[in-house]
């Protein structure tokens, strides 16, 4: 009996460290959870929801305008941001009359305000901003309540974590996002 019942515990150890250590590899190399902590997201991300963010998505494809990326944040890479992608190495961002214009074209993109404020060093009016070798620039869809690339600067694409694909909480909420 007592030989059965080391096996029994045996069998049990060996699966709860097969777990944890599958669990570990997904979540640092496959699908991270995060919880949006504000509204700078706002209305496509709530603050609350929680979201799975795809890792490894960019060791395959490069990033593209208007992802919701997960970014180490340039000023404290302790921290976790997510933003939108609005533009990419060599481009130039331009913010007019509350308009993001990308290499002098408007962009026409749904997810941003209608009405892009002109905040922060980098977001003042008519200020052309060219992003450089390996860098992004990211805004928050909210643009009064975002804290984004138009108040400190550039995100090292390094800083990348990956892109969020899907809303899980809370219920009522689940959905898989799309640009």
């Amino acid at each position: 009996m007592k030989k059965k019942t080391k096996l029994v515990i045996r069998e049990w150890v060996e699966s709860l460290v097969v777990a944890f250590i599958l669990a570990m590899i997904i979540r640092i190399f496959i699908v991270q959870a995060f919880k949006i902590p504000t509204s700078s997201m706002e209305p496509t991300l709530m603050r609350g929801d929680r979201i799975l963010v795809n890792k490894f998505i960019y060791r395959f494809k490069e990033p593209e305008r208007w992802d919701i990326v997960v970014f180490k944040y340039p000023l404290n890479p302790k921290k976790d941001f997510i933003k939108r992608l609005a533009a990419k190495e060599g481009e130039k961002v331009t913010i007019i009359n509350g308009r993001v214009f990308i290499d002098n074209k408007m962009v026409d993109n749904p997810y941003l305000s209608e009405y892009y404020s002109n905040q922060g060093d980098y977001g003042r009016e008519n200020l052309k901003i060219n992003i450089p070798k390996d860098n992004l620039f990211a805004l928050g869809d909210n643009s009064f309540n975002s804290k984004d690339s138009r108040y400190w600067g550039f995100v090292p694409r390094k800083n990348l974590i990956g892109k969020a694909f899907l809303i899980y909480w809370p219920l009522n909420r689940i959905k898989i996002l799309n640009k």
